[in-house]
């Protein structure tokens, strides 16, 4: 059975199709990248897996049991986690204390001593064991997102949502947050990202989903998608569109 079952799922804003008939299943353990130029429904697919939105039409799964339409704590409880592409962790709490905070809405209840023992492994799995009793608001863009990450590990998701993860990052801080991402991939962790560093989406994925004005036009392997005709002409499209006319 696979882990997360997305089936025929639909949203739509004021008659604009925002995700159209969208269909997928995600193994565990299985890293899956989903791509598409800006508009194409990204965003919304992911609110509606985590539960900020719920669909018009079609049918979520997680393990099995229907997930959709769920608020995002019970969902969150129900083992799906998520960062944001723009991280905003309590400024004025320590990065300990952030981590500590998802503790709270996680799988698995523990005792104090407990908890602070897990925030301080994720806090080392990151690499901010340095920075743990730093306030948030001095850590850099690179170490935020870090601490976003260890906040979500520490809700104990069997499913990681990874949005746009790597977004404001220079190459060293984006080679960075890919071996991050690597490693969790390689000790089990299940994820689900979308990316705009399309190459970095590639490397990182067993295989890809691309979206284009909400519907669901490529799956399969990097290589293939990469191929794919109907992906290259999206890409030439929006980049084409996204010139400046003479």
């Amino acid at each position: 059975m696979p882990l997360l079952e997305v089936e025929r799922v639909s949203k739509a804003f004021g008659g604009v199709r925002a995700v159209h008939d969208v269909s997928f299943t995600l193994q565990e353990g299985e890293l899956l990248g989903i791509m598409g130029p800006n508009g194409s429904g990204k965003t919304t697919l992911f609110n509606l897996i985590a539960g900020a939105l719920s669909p018009d039409a079609g049918r979520i799964r997680l393990g099995g049991q229907d997930i959709a339409g769920l608020p995002p704590h019970r969902i969150c409880a129900r083992g799906i986690a998520r960062t944001f592409q723009l991280v905003r962790p309590f400024a004025g709490l320590s990065a300990l204390d952030n981590v500590l905070v998802g503790r709270l809405y996680g799988r698995v209840r523990a005792t104090t001593s407990e908890a602070i023992a897990e925030a301080e492994r994720l806090l080392a799995l990151v690499g901010l064991e340095e920075r743990a009793g730093l306030p948030a608001s001095q850590l850099t863009l690179i170490d935020r997102k870090r601490l976003e990450l260890a906040r979500a590990l520490a809700t104990a998701p069997h499913l990681l949502l990874l949005d746009e993860f790597m977004a404001g990052l220079n190459p060293a801080e984006t080679a960075s947050a890919m071996t991050l991402i690597r490693r969790l991939a390689t000790e089990g962790m299940t994820v689900l990202m979308v990316e705009h560093i399309v190459w970095a989406l590639m490397d990182l994925s067993r295989r890809i989903i691309v979206l284009s004005a909400g519907e669901k036009i490529a799956e399969g392997p990097p290589p293939a998608v990469a191929a794919d005709p109907a992906v290259v002409d999206v890409y030439l499209g929006a980049d084409r569109e996204s010139r400046p006319r003479a």
